[in-house]
């Protein structure tokens, strides 16, 4: 009798990138079975890649009634799994896969169906369908892992995590979560199995089909890591790790090493696509390390976030966004300020709008901050509905864009915040507005949107990224 398996647990998330046809997701296949033998595994995967924004194409279409459209998307949907199927499934597990093919694009038939019908598309309905490419993926990950001679089974995360009734963006339930888990997963890992899940994917506790808001795989992967929970979380991307700026913007910037929790996560919110900003808060409360790898060069290093502490002071990394508005709210001296900021924010939550920047000055009665330019109509009308010019007036700049130098050793550093001015200043750039948390993890400034890229190589050249 064999005693417990004491292997190491990790989850290892796979993006659409790295499962995006036959040839990457047999790649994606070999990994996982390099690491099988030293591991006990649960795989998190996203649809293929372009999946799902093809799906919530035909739904538009369908809403519209172009029914040739959306028939047309669902035809080359059906055929491209088709293609990874015939390619990388054996005759024996492939009746299953193309029955799931089937249902799903019956799903698919019969949404856009009663979306032409009804002529509008809900966040409930679209969460349901949006999804369906991490059921495919799955399905068709688990049984090309099978036919690489490894125990592999598709669970749907419907199964495991709970969140709110909140469509298209919903928030964790983490208790019941955990318990799904561990009764769902458990027994699998125990008899040497490797779960598939699907990414982005959740339900409510009505059993109401969820999703985790785009990009939420990653937050997937270290939801389960945490409930496991794992000694790891790995993130394969088809990126070498986080950045120390956009290459885009900066063809210098280089791969990070390691990061702290804190500073990967502040570079997440800030626009650096490698990870979710949500999904490094579950791993920083269990002290579980995040690894961000590369699934195109799987020997690379990549990045580690977590872990022990970085040793190298100062900036580490330069974060951007192009896209932003910054507004403005005075109101008179009738308004305490306090009243002021918690009327304007008690808005923006109830909007669940995120602020990039936020200023002040209580003397002047004065609050400033800055949204995503996605969400700045939405603010506007709120504000404009309810203060009106009688409480305060609101001024708005759009077309800015945020620049924001990431260091956890910026505190205690002296000098940094000079380093940074002088460097855009000699560029003759305006800065709209400045913030600095009070934890010195971050400054952040506010320019204008064409202003960003000089920004960005100017501060990353300063302090030699």
């Amino acid at each position: 009798m064999s005693g417990p398996d004491d292997r190491p647990l990790r989850v290892m998330k796979f993006g659409g990138s790295s499962v995006g046809d036959s040839e990457r997701m047999a790649a994606t296949a070999a990994i996982i079975k390099q690491h099988a033998g030293d591991s006990r595994l649960v795989v998190v995967v996203s649809a293929m890649e372009g999946v799902t924004a093809s799906l919530l194409r035909a739904a538009g279409a369908a809403s519209r009634r172009e029914t040739e459209t959306w028939q047309q998307i669902g035809a080359e949907l059906r055929a491209r799994h088709l293609r990874v199927c015939t390619t990388l499934v054996p005759d024996r597990d492939r009746q299953g896969i193309l029955a799931r093919i089937d249902s799903a694009m019956d799903t698919l038939q019969d949404y856009c169906a009663g979306f032409s019908l009804v002529r509008e598309l809900t966040p409930r309905s679209l969460d349901a369908l949006s999804s369906l490419g991490e059921v495919l993926a799955a399905a068709l990950l688990a049984a090309t892992l099978r036919a690489g001679g490894l125990a592999a089974e598709a669970v749907d995360a419907t199964e495991l995590i709970v969140t709110d009734d909140s469509f298209g963006n919903a928030a964790l339930v983490f208790e019941p979560t955990q318990v799904k888990v561990g009764s769902r997963l458990g027994p699998l890992l125990e008899r040497g199995a490797i779960p598939v899940v699907t990414g982005f994917r959740a339900a409510a506790r009505d059993g109401s089909f969820t999703t985790l808001g785009r990009g939420g795989s990653d937050y997937s992967a270290t939801i389960l890591g945490a409930a496991l929970p794992a000694r790891e979380i790995w993130i394969w991307t088809d990126v070498a790790g986080v950045m120390t700026a956009d290459p885009r913007l900066v063809p210098g910037a280089r791969v990070i090493p390691q990061l702290s929790y804190r500073e990967a996560i502040e570079l997440s919110f800030f626009g650096a696509k490698v990870l979710h900003p949500k999904s490094l808060d579950l791993p920083a409360r269990a002290g579980i390390p995040v690894l961000i790898k590369n699934s195109f060069e799987p020997d690379a290093p990549g990045t580690e976030v977590g872990g022990s502490r970085p040793r190298n002071p100062g900036v580490r990394a330069i974060a951007s966004t192009a896209q932003a508005a910054l507004f403005t709210v005075s109101a008179d001296r009738s308004v305490a300020f306090t009243r002021l900021a918690t009327l304007v924010f008690g808005w923006l939550d109830a909007d669940r709008v995120s602020t990039l920047v936020v200023t002040q000055s209580s003397a002047e009665n004065v609050l400033s901050f800055a949204v995503n330019s996605g969400e700045a109509a939405g603010v506007r009308r709120r504000l404009d509905r309810e203060l009106g010019r009688s409480l305060a007036a609101v001024e708005e700049l759009d077309q800015v864009g945020v620049v924001v130098a990431v260091g956890e050793g910026m505190k205690g550093t002296p000098g940094i915040a000079a380093r940074i001015f002088s460097s855009i200043a000699r560029l003759g750039i305006n800065v709209a507005a400045i913030a600095q948390g009070s934890s010195e993890l971050s400054v952040s400034l506010v320019v204008r949107a064409t202003d960003v890229e000089a920004s960005v190589r100017a501060m990353h050249q300063e302090f030699g990224l």
